[in-house]
């Protein structure tokens, strides 16, 4: 595990001024380790509460890459791990609030994977510093977030057919994409967390598409997370 980016316990207003300088911190590029012969291991997060909110729950599912066979992507490790949640819900700061428990579950992990999606958003903040991004950061990987709904920016109706696109852009950026991954089903929002780009961002969650809305990797993380012996409340 890298070493400790900031403590956890700050107040909101703290938080929010760590965001700004964090931001700063997150590369919109690809690493050499990125090309597409470099990825071998791509793995899912999938971030949930239990007990009123008082758990938080991280599901960690790591896939092999395997392109040109059957099955390209074999499940190869998974773990789960809760911890008490350190933050109540705030809009614009549930990193706070589910990274932690990320980490705990990456701490319980054989080995890194080359690559991380996460169920919620990267760069696609106000502050451009959400979920992915943040744990990219702790985790000096490259981290993209895909989130079922869009916290900020505004886009063009998404065309109905499978792969039809639109931009997400906020206050003149270009923040994400918004992706119809399967027809008659609501887009997903796809935005860089760190270490990647945007074409990448996308090409490799396209790459990861099966036939579900989701791909594979967050996929198989909330499918994990449910197997659950508490049920999951809304955070």
């Amino acid at each position: 595990m890298p070493s400790a980016l900031h403590p956890w316990n700050l107040s909101p207003t703290d938080a929010v001024a760590l965001q700004y300088e964090l931001a700063k911190q997150i590369r919109l590029e690809c690493t050499p380790a990125m090309a597409r012969a470099g990825i071998g291991r791509i793995a899912g997060v999938d971030i949930g509460f239990e007990d009123g909110g008082e758990t938080t729950r991280a599901a960690v599912v790591v896939l092999a890459w395997q392109p040109g066979t059957t099955e390209h992507l074999q499940v190869i490790e998974q773990v789960v791990h809760r911890e008490p949640t350190r933050m109540p819900y705030i809009p614009g700061l549930l990193s706070y609030r589910e990274v932690p428990a990320a980490l705990g579950a990456f701490a319980k992990l054989s080995r890194y994977p080359d690559l991380v999606m996460v169920d919620g958003q990267g760069i696609a903040h106000p502050r451009r510093i959400g979920v992915a991004s943040h744990l990219g950061l702790w985790l000096e990987l490259p981290t993209i977030g895909i989130a079922k709904s869009r916290l900020c920016g505004r886009f063009e109706p998404v065309g109905e057919a499978r792969l039809s696109t639109s931009e997400l852009t906020h206050r003149g950026e270009t923040i994400g994409v918004v992706l119809r991954s399967r027809e008659k089903v609501k887009p997903v929002f796809v935005s860089p967390g760190h270490l990647i780009d945007q074409a990448s961002a996308l090409d490799w969650v396209i790459r990861c598409l099966h036939k579900t809305k989701l791909p594979e990797p967050t996929r198989m993380a909330d499918r994990l997370a449910s197997r659950r012996d508490r049920p999951k409340t809304a955070g």
